[in-house]
């Protein structure tokens, strides 16, 4: 069969029977997923049938079109197997035309089931891939202990600045744990479930992220028995605690570092990195090792050595046993072998099948995301999207709404499901600045993440206007004056995670854009489950905008209760510049 024959784009049609394509959400049900060219295909059917009966157990199912991206829309199905196998095909709609798509080629007749059609051959729920259920309903904080508060000055470094001063790179201001403590109730009134702290073992820098010594608190933060004391008190108001681990590389102050500069390749921890010549050196800035960067400060650690990675693990199953932590975020963890985080993994699930595993990836991450080793990532490529689309008028929604498609189809529903979704971080300008101080676009973007699929986090100060160019700039000190916050964008805050902690469409419901036109600034997507339908309005742009779509039922404002008007079974919505309307479909009485 070749292209010209057909309308439908052949070459365009495309299904792998594994990964994102093909695979078990739950232990019962399994995902399919298909492509083809967009606007190209007005339906399409999975058939299905069991290969050993194939008449008895065949079925036919309408796939759903979930997303669109530049070129292609994609559509998916579930499907609940009778007995745990099936095999299948693909039947294409356009017109009179119709073609089919199984694992040995494209037909313009059916070919006789079962043989040259996709299979699964059985379906086995150790394989399913199974992030922590209550990272879903998650709502995370990033804090940087050094920066959110000074609890105790009794531990503060020998050189310390005023607090709030404008930061340098080797700034200290004398934050630590018990500061933390001293102001959990304020994350529990914002409504945060869970904390993410950057590195607390003992390092020379500020930040922490070059270790000395991986299983002592540093001290100018407090002592294990005050990280004991904050991660009960943060349990006690369902606030769960995730630790950075920094398993890439190492402090040069280190003892095993400072062992092979001293001892050279006699050194028993030689074998612990990539030196690649003797004397250990650094030359006109250039160190003669692999480091983080081109950071001397910061050798490598190979983790493909048994001694290194045994010391590792062992450190990861210490703190979750010993303070009883919920989880890892993982640093650098794209520059470390896939092998190591397979042990890894299963050391921590065995400890803790509970446990919330986070890998710093800034790419597409499916390597990793194979239900074997993360159970998220730092998801930099929304935020990348969602920002710029917010900052760059000259974007319409159509291409908006095809970047964030592209983004949900890399990964299993699960997957999307607990991404770490974050608008900044430590390592990226305060988003009030990338959004130029306009705390109208920060809503407009927040009133995004807290309605998207994923697992929100917010980086401290945010919520009450912070602003801060790149590193060292945004890692400023918390404001903890009132009159000198953004009350008003702190409440904006509250009010949306109060939303989302109410209703579960909002947080594992489908996605899907309803409206994202060309040359055309506003969209709308939905969020919808069994029990609820939400519909979110948006106007990142200049001017105000009336919406118009057909939604059958009556519907109100979910922030603010008031009924919306429809007129025969179109909603119309007016939308001041940078403003938002999320509303929701009232229930009707059987």
């Amino acid at each position: 069969m070749h292209a010209n024959e057909t309308n439908i784009q052949l070459e365009c049609l495309h299904h792998v029977p594994h990964s994102n394509w093909a695979y078990l959400y739950d232990k019962d049900t399994f995902h399919l997923r298909v492509r083809t060219k967009a606007d190209n295909v007005n339906e399409v059917i999975a058939v299905t049938g069991d290969k050993y009966d194939w008449d008895t157990y065949h079925h036919e199912q309408k796939m759903l079109k979930v997303a669109t991206d530049q070129f292609f829309d994609y559509w998916e199905v579930s499907v609940k197997p009778e007995h745990r196998r099936f095999s299948y095909g693909f039947r294409f709609h356009s017109g009179d035309e119709t073609v089919w798509m199984i694992e040995t080629g494209i037909f313009r007749q059916q070919p006789g089931p079962p043989g040259g059609y996709y299979d699964r051959p059985y379906i086995h729920e150790i394989d399913l891939f199974r992030a922590p259920e209550w990272a879903k309903s998650a709502i995370f904080y990033q804090i940087m202990p050094e920066r959110f508060a000074n609890g105790d000055p009794d531990n503060d470094p020998k050189e310390i600045s005023i607090w709030g001063e404008k930061p340098a790179t080797e700034s200290f201001f004398g934050g630590d744990i018990q500061g933390i403590i001293d102001h959990l109730d304020y994350l529990a009134d914002l409504g945060i479930t869970a904390i993410y702290l950057t590195p607390i073992f003992e390092a020379p820098s500020n930040h922490k992220y070059d270790t000395t010594d991986y299983k002592k608190v540093d001290p100018h933060f407090g002592d294990l028995e005050l990280l004991k004391t904050f991660v009960k008190a943060a349990h006690s108001r369902q606030i769960r605690v995730v630790l950075d681990a920094v398993f890439n590389h190492i402090s040069a102050k280190s003892p095993q570092f400072r062992d092979v500069i001293e001892h050279g390749e006699l050194s028993k921890f030689a074998g612990w990195f990539h030196i690649h010549s003797y004397p250990v050196e650094v030359r006109e800035g250039n160190p003669n090792y692999d480091a983080f960067g081109f950071f001397a400060q910061m050798p490598k650690l190979n983790t493909s050595n048994p001694e290194t990675r045994e010391f590792l693990l062992d450190i990861a199953g210490y703190w979750l046993q010993e303070v009883g932590i919920d989880g890892w975020r993982l640093d650098v963890a794209n520059e470390i072998d896939h092998a190591f985080w397979r042990d890894f993994r299963k050391l921590v699930k065995d400890i803790n099948p509970e446990a919330y595993i986070i890998g710093e990836v800034w790419n597409d991450s499916l390597r990793w995301l194979q239900g074997d080793q993360f159970d998220s990532v730092m998801n930099y490529p929304l935020s990348d999207r969602l920002i710029e689309y917010i900052r760059n008028s000259e974007l319409d929604a159509r291409t908006f709404a095809a970047h964030i498609s592209h983004l949900l189809m890399r990964y299993p529903q699960q997957a999307n499901e607990v991404l770490f979704n974050l608008l900044a971080s430590h390592d990226t300008p305060r988003i009030l600045t990338l959004l130029e101080g306009d705390s109208q676009k920060l809503k407009l973007a927040i009133a995004f993440l807290f309605t998207f699929t994923g697992t929100p986090c917010i980086f401290y100060g945010d919520e009450i206007g912070l602003e801060g160019e790149a590193d060292p700039d945004c890692r400023k000190c918390m404001i903890w004056e009132e009159e000198e916050q953004n009350r008003d964008l702190f409440e904006c805050y509250k009010l949306l995670i109060h939303l989302r902690k109410e209703f579960p469409a909002l947080r594992t419901g489908r996605f899907r854009f309803l409206k994202a036109e060309e040359q055309e600034r506003p969209f709308v997507y939905e969020r919808r489950d069994e029990h609820s339908h939400f519909t979110i309005w948006m106007n990142p742009s200049e001017q105000p905008a009336s919406l118009s779509l057909a939604l059958e039922g009556r519907w109100r404002d979910a922030l603010n209760g008031e009924p919306v008007d429809a007129a025969e079974d179109h909603l119309q919505v007016h939308l001041e510049p940078f403003c938002f309307k999320i509303l929701v479909k009232e229930q009707t009485q059987e």
